[in-house]
């Protein structure tokens, strides 16, 4: 950790100011889930708040300037594998592999001296606005040209929604950077089943390639050719030569027989289930997915005792929605993932707002939970298709 340590101490010596730190990605969650630190004025004097989030409790602590190295250095080396850090000049990306192994990527903003004055009152105002991972004043041509933001790097106001979307989506993607274990010169192979117009797909390989400067390889999938093929004139456009689009169904895509990450955003009904089969059988790292319409268990339940509350059929469709996932989800865990269901946006923007977040752990398989399961569809009477495909493997 000590060239963590010379990094902060170099900015604090070098009179930057440090806007932002926030450590993720914990070593035991039931310990310390995140932890968040900034700037504030007292007496005139500058340190620091530590904001630590352990279960449903907030813990906070002052820091003086001369011993924040130390004290993020720590929390680095005995709680968390990720770090995220701001200034007024830099960027800082901080990644702890399961073999301890750090990598630290800096990223200039600015040079000594400019445009450090608003960045100033704006970093210790008690009422800050939320900081995007994808800033929200910066044009970038992606977001330009799909019509989220103007040309002077404004979110269009009708937009703003698909604006904070893409960015919880990033947000999910940073929290799982560690899982990935890039090394430099290697090349990730992500593949996205039904990209749709892609908005999600440009924004990942922006953030990944451009921002955190990896290798890797892009390939998005879906039914719909003009869909696809103005997405690829996009891609070409502003030179992104990892990023390829292709037209074709999940169920029958063979385009690849391995795969680092893969992301499926509402693929309807069992295609999202011959998505995640794919991606087991890629023995993938990582797999994001958001499920949609999932009518398959709603055409399948037929239990007795549940009878009193499936007659209304919007009861019964939002039942068979969630048990769909959590059936997936405990699925993915007995194929080795640690899997977790998040709420991906807010409710008031779509109904369709479950992620299901599943990391590989090698070693780790949750045959406890295999006989709950079992006994779980005996009693709807259901048989899964993503169950069905995990078993013809």
């Amino acid at each position: 950790m000590e060239n963590l340590r010379k990094t902060i101490n170099n900015y604090i010596e070098n009179n930057e100011t440090i806007l932002s730190m926030t450590a993720s990605n914990p070593r035991d969650r039931d310990k310390i889930q995140r932890l968040k630190i900034r700037p504030v004025r007292k007496k005139e004097k500058l340190i620091y708040q530590a904001e630590s989030f352990v279960g449903t409790k907030v813990f906070h602590k002052s820091i003086e300037a001369n011993t924040l190295a130390d004290f993020v250095a720590d929390a680095m080396e005995n709680d968390f594998k990720q770090l995220e850090a701001k200034t007024d000049r830099h960027s800082l990306t901080v990644l702890v592999s399961k073999k301890g192994k750090l990598t630290i990527k800096e990223k200039v903003l600015a040079a000594p001296g400019q445009n450090t004055s608003q960045t100033d009152k704006t970093a210790f105002a008690h009422n800050k606005e939320k900081q995007y991972i994808l800033p929200q004043d910066t044009p970038i041509p992606f977001l330009v040209e799909l019509g989220v933001q103007t040309a002077e790097g404004k979110i269009v106001n009708s937009k703003y929604d698909k604006f904070r979307q893409i960015n919880r989506y990033l947000e999910f993607v940073r929290d799982i950077l560690p899982a990935l274990e890039y090394e430099e010169g290697k090349t990730l192979n992500i593949i996205d089943f039904g990209c749709g117009k892609s908005y999600l797909t440009f924004a990942l390989y922006y953030y990944l390639k451009v921002i955190n400067q990896y290798n890797i390889r892009v390939t998005g999938l879906d039914l719909k050719k003009d869909v696809i093929e103005s997405c690829q004139a996009l891609a070409d456009k502003f030179g992104y030569d990892g990023l390829k689009f292709l037209v074709g169904d999940i169920s029958d895509y063979e385009g690849a027989t391995q795969a680092d990450m893969v992301v499926t955003l509402h693929a309807c009904d069992t295609a999202t289930d011959y998505a995640l089969a794919k991606a087991v059988g890629w023995n993938a790292k990582v797999i994001l997915s958001v499920p949609c319409c999932q009518h398959e268990l709603n055409r399948q339940i037929q239990c007795p005792a549940l009878a009193p509350v499936l007659k209304y059929g919007i009861i019964k469709e939002r039942m068979a929605a969630l048990l769909t996932d959590a059936i997936r989800a405990n699925l993915l865990e007995n194929q080795g993932y640690d899997t977790r269901l998040l709420e991906f946006i807010d409710m008031e923007n779509t109904p369709k707002n479950l992620l299901i977040r599943a990391v590989k752990k090698e070693r780790i398989r949750y045959k406890a939970g295999t006989q709950q399961l079992e006994e779980l569809e005996k009693f709807l009477n259901v048989s899964p298709m993503l169950e069905t495909l995990l078993n013809m493997k």
